[in-house]
């Protein structure tokens, strides 16, 4: 490989020159705007589902439908906007996350990503048959190589299929977390460790069913010297998602994208969600309020999330992140990787993305140097006379 130069994404036939995936960011973060933004840099854009009919005003009323019409929207929005690869992120503990994942699949697009939780039954949807050849790839998001196990030994044995590739994420991301709270700052966690453990348990998948499924690292990502590292590391690609929320294309409001530049590192902090996971958010008031006790009182017009017990939780998750992109911080809070502190302004996807292809660069640069200086070391030395070697 050309050190200088960063290596392509497959996933089966897709052809990614940058190998960038842009992390779904929900509730509206990550629209048919930024998706087709990053596809038409290179990369693959992502239109995130969980809540994305929370935007309209019919949705307290027919939630299911106003999801699946606004997703189709977007979609069809995006494409429209682009040649380029774009896909979708769905959670599957979403109430309707079937009925979401066939408006994905009918709609064609490239990939979707499927997190928070096992995807394991009532996939047949995803999958060839006779009738018709599947275009949508697949690929999970895990934590741990036991849990792409477990995906990928399921699907082989009911559906004599596995997936296409499979996201790593480490806690060190935004959002909900797949980690228990004591797990996130633990060595044993770190993407650095887990990365591998991942390659290795998709490696026997690959022999056996003789096609190369690609391992994208995710969680924390921010340069292109992180993205350099990991690829070192054996990832085939990174998902990032921190850093493209301070573009001009990212469809959150001005506001949600300033809480990211004006944020310090200590500002960055592990909540418990309503949903029973850990996440990392943003410091603000509306969360100081919760944490000091004071609830705030929502109706629930749909249990959108399976895991969420609306009537002990003390506000609305959904809600409060609603209120957010939209810039109502007085009434909800922003959702940011470890990172985001490092935002120190807003530019275009364009520009972020030559800026991580320039970061790339010189780490390889600086890799292939450091390299070249510690081979002329060992030739020098070993020209020297072994007391002086020891020395």
């Amino acid at each position: 490989m050309n050190l200088k130069k960063i290596p392509k994404l497959r996933i089966g036939d897709l052809e990614v020159n940058i190998p960038i995936i842009q992390g779904g960011m929900g509730v509206g973060i990550s629209l048919s705007g930024l998706a087709s933004a990053v596809a038409n840099a290179g990369g693959i854009g992502i239109i995130a589902t969980a809540g994305i009919g929370m935007l309209e005003p019919d949705f307290a009323t027919n939630f299911t439908e106003t999801n699946k019409r606004i997703l189709r929207k977007e979609i069809r929005k995006a494409k429209k906007m682009t040649k380029g690869i774009i896909g979708v992120n769905i959670m599957v503990a979403l109430s309707d996350f079937y009925d979401i994942l066939k408006v994905a699949v009918d709609e064609c697009v490239d990939l979707v990503l499927l997190g928070a939780g096992l995807p394991l039954r009532n996939l047949k949807i995803l999958l060839p048959n006779k009738l018709k050849e599947i275009k949508t790839k697949v690929a999970p998001i895990v934590s741990s190589s036991r849990a792409a196990k477990v995906i990928f030994q399921y699907w082989q044995k009911n559906y004599n299929h596995v997936p296409d590739a499979v996201v790593v994420e480490g806690p060190l991301a935004g959002g909900h977390l797949g980690f228990k709270k004591e797990q996130i700052d633990r060595p044993d966690y770190t993407l650095e460790k887990i990365l591998p453990q991942v390659i290795s348990a998709i490696k026997p998948f690959e022999q056996h069913f003789n096609k190369s499924i690609p391992v994208i690292a995710a969680g924390g990502i921010y340069t292109g010297a992180d993205i350099y590292k990991f690829m070192q590391l054996g990832a085939q690609g990174v998902q990032m998602a921190t850093r493209f929320v301070a573009t001009n294309e990212c469809d959150a409001s001005i506001k949600f994208k300033e809480t990211y530049v004006k944020c310090k590192k200590e500002d960055m902090i592990i909540i418990d969600s309503p949903v029973g996971l850990p996440g990392r958010a943003i410091k603000n008031k509306f969360l100081e309020e919760v944490l000091a006790g004071i609830r705030k009182p929502f109706k629930c017009p749909w249990k959108c999330l399976k895991t969420c017990n609306f009537k002990k939780a003390p506000y609305c998750i959904a809600l409060a992140l609603t209120n957010a992109q939209k810039g109502r911080f007085e009434g909800g809070f922003a959702f940011a990787g470890t990172n985001a502190y490092l935002v120190d302004k807003i530019i275009s996807v364009k520009e972020l993305m030559a800026t991580l292809l320039e970061e790339y660069k010189n780490a390889s640069y600086n890799e292939k140097k450091r390299y070249e200086a510690i081979k002329n070391k060992k030739e020098i030395l070993s020209g020297l006379s072994p007391a002086i070697q020891e020395e």
